[in-house]
């Protein structure tokens, strides 16, 4: 789905049912960044629920959630689903009108370069190209992928991976990871010659791209699908927490429908293929939006399973969860907390809602992960953490960063954003620390 990516896919959509509940307050990140598109093209995210036969946010939320599926809301063919997502970025990128503002709504062309943006006439695309031009080609890539991302939902994408056949510490980045798959071309040959790329092409309303196109964006996205679980195991090395000498847990807190949407069992299991031999791992799926599927599971009471990877959820806020589960030992205190773009730096509300989380992270001293889509993002979450007088260890460019751009949704001429971009590492409480001693980490 890529309609949420607002303002670069901030998260954590509540449900109705978590809003009528008072220990699952907090606010509603997904939906303050859904209509927050409206900031910069007024109505759009009336447009997308229209489009896409939608009452309300509640409905959209409901189709995030598997609670209903497209025939509820008039989509029956895979071209319907593809054209009616590519209804959702139809506007003028300079203007900012949308087609029913237009004398003729059919007039909007899309950037035959980047096949992204659309513009309402000549005028508009000549004004605007001077902006467009910086990012036409990088904006392609973004559309390229939003379409083959299709893929990871029909299961062909990611590939079968390997075991790693260098230690972890040795692991630089993408390059080294792609270096140990074996008969890499077959596997990426099979994925463009299958079913689903062939139904996707003939539907998408685009013609298909080259195979050299194809096969990039396929990489792309498999980095995408695996950046989640190889940047928890750079936690545990960051902070030398050994999987092979102990069972471990992770709690990912402010999980929503981006860590839990289609998740399988299974997804995290690049972790038993970069740490061989582990003693066993548990993923605790934790936050207000946790989409019900096959992890919806109450977390282990027991140690972790030896060798393999157990995936397991809470839906609610994490402070409620530590209190009642962690505190009451229905759950396993965790060796690691990874939280994978909190968002807390975006408006005071959020802010508020992730506090009493924060303030338990630090003064229960638990190591801490989180991640950021740019720079700013990441300057911005620095300040707060310092604010806090939480010690930050260390902040760097995440190796294991997304290699998938994704656009501001309504204003794609900036540079795109990635997933987990940067991290930023923290441990308990340093009420000395200000931000002129903090020092960047590239190591």
């Amino acid at each position: 789905t890529a309609q949420p990516n607002a303002g670069a896919a901030h998260k954590t959509v509540r449900s109705k049912k978590a809003a009528e509940e008072p220990t699952a307050r907090a606010p509603d990140v997904d939906s303050l960044g859904f209509q927050a598109m409206d900031r910069n093209v007024p109505g759009l995210s009336h447009v997308i629920l229209q489009k896409l036969n939608m009452k309300s946010y509640e409905d959209y939320k409901s189709a995030l959630d598997g609670r209903k599926s497209g025939s509820d809301f008039g989509i029956r063919t895979y071209f319907d689903m593809f054209q009616k997502m590519e209804d959702t970025f139809k506007f003028c990128v300079e203007c900012k009108k949308l087609p029913d503002a237009l004398p003729d709504p059919k007039s909007l062309r899309r950037c035959k370069r980047c096949q992204n943006v659309y513009y309402c006439g000549v005028a508009c695309q000549r004004a605007n190209w001077p902006m467009h031009k910086k990012f036409c080609k990088k904006l392609k890539l973004v559309a390229l992928d939003r379409l083959v991302e299709w893929l990871v939902f029909t299961g062909d994408i990611p590939f079968p991976t390997d075991t790693w056949t260098k230690p972890a510490r040795d692991v630089k980045g993408w390059e080294d990871w792609f270096s140990m798959q074996e008969q890499l071309e077959e596997k990426l040959g099979a994925i463009m010659a299958g079913r689903y790329m062939t139904l996707l092409w003939a539907n998408a309303g685009k013609p298909r791209p080259e195979d050299t196109e194809l096969r990039e964006s396929i990489r792309r996205l498999v980095t995408d699908f695996h950046s989640r679980p190889l940047t928890i195991g750079l936690g545990l090395r960051l902070f030398g927490i050994d999987p092979l000498t102990r069972p471990l847990t992770v709690h990912v807190v402010g999980a929503s429908h981006v860590e839990t949407l289609n998740t399988r069992l299974t997804d995290y299991d690049e972790l038993t293929r970069m740490f061989p031999g582990h003693q066993g791992m548990e993923m605790v799926m934790v936050g207000v939006d946790v989409v019900d599927g096959p992890i919806m599971r109450p977390p282990l009471t027991t140690l972790a399973p030896r060798g393999g990877v157990y995936l397991s959820s809470y839906k609610g806020l994490y402070h409620d969860f530590w209190e009642s589960h962690v505190e009451t030992k229905l759950a396993a205190r965790p060796d690691l907390v990874v939280g994978f773009h909190p968002g807390f730096h975006a408006c005071p509300d959020l802010l508020a809602g992730w506090l009493p989380t924060l303030l338990l992270l630090r003064d229960y001293r638990l190591p801490v992960l989180f991640t950021v889509y740019s720079e700013q993002e990441l300057k911005a979450s620095l300040q707060i953490l310092v604010e806090l007088e939480t010690h930050v260890v260390g902040y760097a460019s995440n190796p294991f960063a997304s290699l998938r751009p994704e656009q501001v949704y309504s204003s794609p001429n900036k540079p795109p954003v990635y997933c987990s971009s940067h991290y930023i590492a923290v441990l308990g409480a340093e009420a000395a620390l200000g931000a002129e001693d903090l020092e960047d980490d590239d190591g």
